[in-house]
């Protein structure tokens, strides 16, 4: 009864403490957000860093204080690895956390008290967190299966705990997921756009357009990586312009227009205080004015802006 009531005590001083410097972190980086509205390259790295602190810091806490285990066995080894857009190093200001718990085997005791610690602290920070919990094994497995899982996967990126455990993943990835899957891949991923715009409504001039999802958005650019990545290891777009996929024009447009939609998506979700990918009517004129457009040549801010949104998109 003591060993909880000192547990609960350990968990509330730690999200008082990371829930001060999330606040003044997140004020900081809409701060600067607001002296230079197009940084959104700079913005996510400034949330990812963030986020990485946060994750690692209670990772920690979790495996020394709280369930301290001075000598796991072999079986009780754990790495934290982040996957999806947060592995890649893209976060908004209300991006999911998708974190993968890595071991060698099954789930241990340990593994399970350790991951519950987390997520507890992890909500009562009101992170909005997507986690599994996997063997080496169980990711090749489900990564044949399931291509949204095989794409997370492909864009892991280790956090804290066993690195070893992490190289191995790296291994078992590229020899028995990605090798000679390419093709395979590419279709999946050409379907998945199709069947993306279909949904959105399959014209890129949309009246209220949606920046991830739509067409010529955030997910084509990254769909456009992701084949790249898959077939050459690449680990920047820029160094897709030596293996011959992109020309160095090509590339320029690539990055202006990834960097003008992420930058719009962090000021969308700024404005309305939570996570929103489309960009309604009233949001048109706010996110304008947020990235400094103005009235000029007898045209409003508003058209400015959706003007170069869709030069971009």
């Amino acid at each position: 009864m003591e060993k909880d009531a000192n547990a609960s005590e350990i968990r509330k001083t730690t999200v008082a403490s990371l829930k001060d410097a999330v606040t003044g972190g997140r004020r900081r980086i809409a701060d600067a957000l607001v002296e230079a509205p197009l940084a959104a390259r700079a913005a996510h790295r400034a949330y990812c860093y963030l986020t990485d602190c946060v994750v690692s810091t209670t990772f920690q806490m979790a495996t020394t204080v709280l369930h301290p285990n001075p000598n796991p066995t072999e079986g009780e080894r754990l790495t934290l690895l982040a996957v999806g857009g947060y592995g890649r190093g893209e976060m908004a200001p209300y991006s999911d956390v998708d974190l993968l718990f890595l071991m060698p085997w099954k789930i241990t005791p340990w593994a399970e008290s350790v991951i519950e610690s987390m997520l507890y602290i992890f909500w009562d920070l009101h992170m909005k967190v997507g986690h599994s919990s996997r063997s080496v094994k169980d990711c090749i497995r489900l990564g044949r299966d399931d291509f949204t899982i095989r794409t997370a996967l492909l864009e892991h990126r280790y956090l804290v705990g066993d690195e070893s455990l992490a190289a191995r993943l790296d291994k078992r990835l590229k020899k028995d997921l990605f090798h000679r899957t390419e093709a395979q891949f590419i279709e999946a991923k050409l379907a998945e756009r199709d069947e993306r715009h279909r949904k959105q409504g399959g014209q890129r001039y949309m009246v209220e357009p949606n920046v991830k999802e739509g067409k010529g958005g955030l997910r084509d650019l990254q769909t456009l990586f992701w084949i790249g990545k898959y077939i050459h290891g690449v680990d920047n777009a820029s160094d897709l312009i030596g293996l011959g996929l992109l020309n160095r024009e090509e590339y320029e447009q690539f990055a202006a227009a990834e960097n003008f939609l992420m930058a719009v998506r962090c000021h969308l979700h700024l404005a309305a205080d939570r996570a929103m990918d489309q960009l309604t009517f009233d949001m048109q004129v706010e996110i304008a004015e947020r990235m400094r457009y103005v009235d000029k040549a007898g045209r409003r801010a508003v058209e400015h802006f959706m003007h170069d949104f869709f030069r971009h998109a």
